[in-house]
């Protein structure tokens, strides 16, 4: 190396190492720098079908209280709505038959040690339980540990058989809170009829169910939706292009949905706003489909997981209902619920 007038000239072997330690910097910069990339597909098979969906908690789920000698034995214990049963003194349970189960092998002086979950923390509490007439030890809880529902699938993908629905997560009534899950399964549901939306009540797709037939397996429930495994077969030629929210356009858009049987049908919509800044409200619409709105008076229950489309693209799905204007209704941006499928 020569050095004169500040000029630097490397000689052949001088050069070579200097690449190497560039190529190495260059390396080590990619192993230290997170780089976003998303393995869904650009076309994906189109949903639009009704499906049945059951799933189960990890834990049995605390929903309500009773009196029990006009005493709320939960409560006194320092059990609230959603907390949930992970033990019965040192056994393990996941359901209510393990839960009834346990206590019985666990009662001691008409008492049994509990470990509940509240939110991420476990806590050791201690129930006080009291015996009827007929030999029976009440609880004074109102527990659960799954719950069954109607959704529309949104799509599958074709590459990883990776399934997104509902386009916002299973909620559990009595705690308002979203419902943590160990599994769960989707499966053939036939729409009967619908009750209709009005001014105080959304309203909702009415189904049977055949749990026989298995769709698919839940593995996530999250605040975009319901994602898993699609078992099943699927039509791998009923492809269509995902559309990235700056392609959304306001105006005439459509969605697909099930109102009777297992037929899936377009029906026409408006759409009126693009929320890029929300998580799952980012598309503003309104029914302008007479035939769908002489049948639900707007967005009902079931239909969430709707596919919108729009210029031949996949957009996103309905996720929410607007009570004081029924026609109108909100949808997720299909990039949002195809990235958390992934995750």
């Amino acid at each position: 190396m020569d050095n004169n007038n500040n000029v630097v000239t490397l000689k052949g072997d001088e050069i070579m190492n200097f690449k190497r330690k560039l190529l190495n910097i260059f390396l080590l910069l990619l192993l230290v720098m997170p780089i976003q990339a998303y393995a869904y597909s650009d076309k994906v098979v189109l949903g639009g079908q009704n499906i049945g969906i059951e799933v189960h908690s990890n834990g049995v789920m605390v929903v309500g209280f009773y009196k029990v000698d006009d005493v709320y034995l939960g409560r006194n214990a320092g059990i609230d709505i959603g907390d949930k049963i992970i033990k019965i003194g040192n056994t393990t349970v996941s359901n209510i038959e393990e839960m009834v189960t346990a206590i019985n092998h666990n009662i001691s002086n008409s008492k049994v040690n509990m470990t509940i979950l509240k939110g991420n923390k476990e806590v050791n509490v201690t129930l006080d339980l009291v015996k009827d007439n007929n030999g029976v030890y009440k609880t004074g809880l109102y527990v659960k540990d799954g719950i069954t529902g109607i959704g529309t699938l949104t799509y599958i993908d074709p590459a990883s058989r990776i399934f997104g629905a509902l386009g916002h997560e299973i909620i559990e009534a009595n705690s308002n809170s979203k419902f943590e899950i160990k599994d769960g399964k989707i499966f053939k549901s036939e729409v009967t009829g619908a009750t209709k939306s009005d001014s105080n009540t959304t309203g909702e797709k009415n189904a049977t169910f055949n749990k026989s037939v298995v769709y698919g397996d839940i593995k996530e429930n999250t605040t975009n939706g319901i994602y898993g495994t699609y078992t099943s077969e699927f039509n791998g030629n009923n492809l269509i292009e995902v559309a990235q929210p700056s392609e959304i356009a306001l105006g005439e858009a459509s969605l697909l949905t099930v109102l009777k049987g297992n037929e899936v049908k377009e029906f026409s919509i408006n759409i009126l706003k693009v929320n890029t800044n929300s998580k799952t409200k980012n598309i503003l619409f309104e029914i302008t489909d007479p035939e769908l709105l002489n049948i639900t008076n707007g967005v009902i229950k079931g239909m969430s997981g709707s596919p919108i489309i729009q210029n031949n693209k996949l957009i996103g799905a309905v996720t929410h209902a607007i009570v004081s204007d029924t026609a109108k209704g909100y949808g997720i941006f299909i990039t949002t619920m195809l990235e958390e499928g992934e995750n």
